[in-house]
């Protein structure tokens, strides 16, 4: 079973339905819809470069599986999102597609029996809302650039927007980019025609007693192949047939500094990025300002629709979900972890492993990771609350 397969006739097989035998209906007055847009704005170097420092970002983020609904699902999601992908390789797909489009569409991923076994973020061509006409449920049609299309009820689809305004359901497109991304075209060719004029050298010369177009061509031919053709050493030799010739200096237009960084802080801004991410200089505060801004809204944003998708109303009440997470202490420069480490284990805040998780090192063996120090005294603070003293085997029972 194909891809396509696995996910569309799984999904009319699953609902017993074969979408020849739906009848559609368009919504009165404004209907919903979404066309894949901006293709060429991903071809933009510094474009790419904000959005794959996103993506590399949100791909880092821990997936959890929490709850005890449908363990079967919850045993394949702690394997991966599906057979096709890890949870990296998704969330870095999903991040890219929601910057390139504004929309991003998750859909669940069938076995050969009907059953959910995983989801997958596609992008189509064209998506439109529909209603279908025998019981009034609202659905969306897919259209991809294969030209196959196929339908699946909105309630069973995951929709991750940025930009939302004038459309119910989708986001807006990046049209608000293309006058920044006009300059930076500019920008680009009047360096090219730097480079390439800067290589070239053009000459204005006057002749004497040359009156025919013909004349004028044979000597211009003539000094061309003389003097701007071949090896000629950088000596420029000329009858005296010139009554003179000048070197014509070319001045191409360039985008000055200030303007470039100006340009690029623009493009950074529409996508929640800087510098200092691109070049992955980013700790401490810097950090923390682009996860608050950029990472947390798409992990929160992810989670709530992949929730809503898998877990009915009842099972998310009773604490199943999806949940994307990331210890932002991690992203510290080495000095910063030092210090939070030395700050937290001293005061009995964090046990010793979760201040190796902050170095990425694994938990210690048989749970001697979750005891705590308090300061000042070198105590272990056990987990029946009881304390040991340090070099000291025995507890004391003290709370």
């Amino acid at each position: 079973m194909g891809f396509f397969e696995k996910i569309f006739s799984g999904y009319a097989n699953r609902r017993r339905i074969r979408p020849t035998e739906m009848s559609w209906s368009l919504i009165d007055g404004y209907t919903p819809s979404f066309t894949s847009w901006g293709g060429e704005l991903y071809e933009m170097e510094i474009v790419r470069a904000a959005i794959h420092a996103a993506a590399n970002h949100a791909s880092k983020l821990s997936v959890k599986i929490l709850g005890s609904a449908d363990p079967v699902l919850q045993t394949k999601l702690r394997r991966g999102p599906n057979e096709w992908q890890t949870w990296g390789q998704f969330l870095y797909r999903l991040s890219t597609i929601l910057d390139m489009q504004n929309t991003a569409f998750i859909l669940p991923v069938f076995d050969d029996f009907g059953q959910i076994s995983g989801i997958f973020p596609v992008l189509p061509t064209q998506c439109n809302l529909f209603r279908n006409s025998s019981d009034g449920s609202y659905w969306l049609r897919y259209t991809f650039v294969s030209g196959k299309s196929a339908s699946i009820a909105l309630a069973d689809c995951g929709v991750m927007t940025k930009f939302q305004y004038q459309n119910d359901l989708f986001g807006e497109d990046n049209r608000a980019l293309n006058p920044t991304m006009d300059l930076i075209d500019i920008q680009n060719q009047g360096i090219q025609e730097a480079v390439k004029n800067s290589a070239s050298f053009r000459f204005m010369a006057q002749l004497k007693n040359f009156s025919t177009d013909k004349g004028l061509r044979e000597a211009r031919e003539s000094f061309n192949k003389e003097n701007l053709q071949g090896e000629g050493g950088g000596l420029l030799l000329f009858p005296n047939t010139y009554a003179s010739i000048q070197q014509l200096k070319s001045s191409p237009f360039v985008v000055s500094p200030e303007e470039m960084e100006r340009i690029q802080t623009n493009v950074f801004d529409y996508f929640g990025v800087n510098e200092d991410v691109l070049q992955n200089k980013a700790y401490g505060d810097a950090w923390n300002a682009f996860y608050e801004g950029k990472i947390k809204p798409f992990a929160i944003q992810f989670s709530d629709v992949v929730s809503r998708m898998l877990f009915s109303d009842n099972e998310r009440t009773r604490g199943s979900q999806i949940m994307a997470t990331s210890n932002r202490l991690q992203y510290m420069s080495n000095t910063e972890k030092l210090n939070v480490s030395a700050q937290m284990a001293d005061r009995g805040i964090m046990n010793r492993d979760e201040i190796r998780e902050i170095w990425n090192l694994d938990p210690l063996p048989d749970g001697q990771g979750q005891a705590y120090t308090i300061r000042g005294e070198y105590y272990l603070l056990n987990q029946d609350g009881s304390t040991t003293k340090k070099g000291d085997n025995s507890s004391n029972g003290q709370g």
